[in-house]
């Protein structure tokens, strides 16, 4: 029977590498698996997903005015759906993730973020909490020693911004994983 996973943690919790390894593992079965991408995340090429550990590989970018139904069906036959920076697509898009589970009884695993700098979902990450038939947590370490649940926002001098667009493509030099009370603290 085929579920909708999300897998979701803060910047840096190995989600992009997780999801790679995933694909590899089912392609090392035999399986054809459809990687996809939103379009909104460009920070490593449009069409690329590369992980902190240096795992690189090509997706299929869909934007937010495309159909993943029609797209996937465009994209051939394939036996799993892996999709990265799930946090990007449009609660639409999710629905329809979601309506591929049931209809074509397709294994869909979206990793992503589940909230942004300002602790607020994501709009496509609210859907699939809504809808996954499994949620898992990738767990990061925050420097103190506690588990990091916050994506901190931070300037070029470390301190924490709390006000902006809610995305804003950036790795370390932007972002830094950090549990609550830290990013509390961090803040005054």
């Amino acid at each position: 029977m085929a579920k909708l996973y999300f897998k979701y943690g803060v910047m840096g919790s190995s989600k992009s590498a997780q999801a790679l390894i995933t694909k590899f593992n089912y392609e090392e079965m035999g399986m054809s698996v459809w990687l996809i991408k939103p379009s909104v995340d460009t920070r490593d090429g449009a069409g690329t997903i590369k992980s902190r550990i240096g795992i690189v590989q090509q997706a299929q970018v869909i934007t937010p005015d495309q159909c993943i139904i029609e797209e996937y069906e465009k994209a051939g036959t394939h036996n799993v759906i892996i999709a990265d920076e799930s946090q990007f697509f449009t609660p639409k898009q999710i629905d329809e993730l979601r309506t591929l589970v049931d209809e074509k009884n397709l294994p869909v695993l979206c990793f992503g973020l589940r909230t942004d700098f300002s602790t607020r979902f994501f709009p496509g990450s609210m859907r699939l909490m809504e809808l996954a038939d499994s949620i898992t947590e990738i767990k990061m370490v925050c420097a103190c020693g506690r588990k990091a649940t916050v994506n901190a926002r931070i300037d070029e001098n470390g301190n924490i911004i709390t006000q902006g667009e809610q995305v804003f493509l950036g790795g370390n030099d932007k972002y830094m994983a950090m549990c609550h009370k830290c990013w509390k603290n961090k803040q005054k």
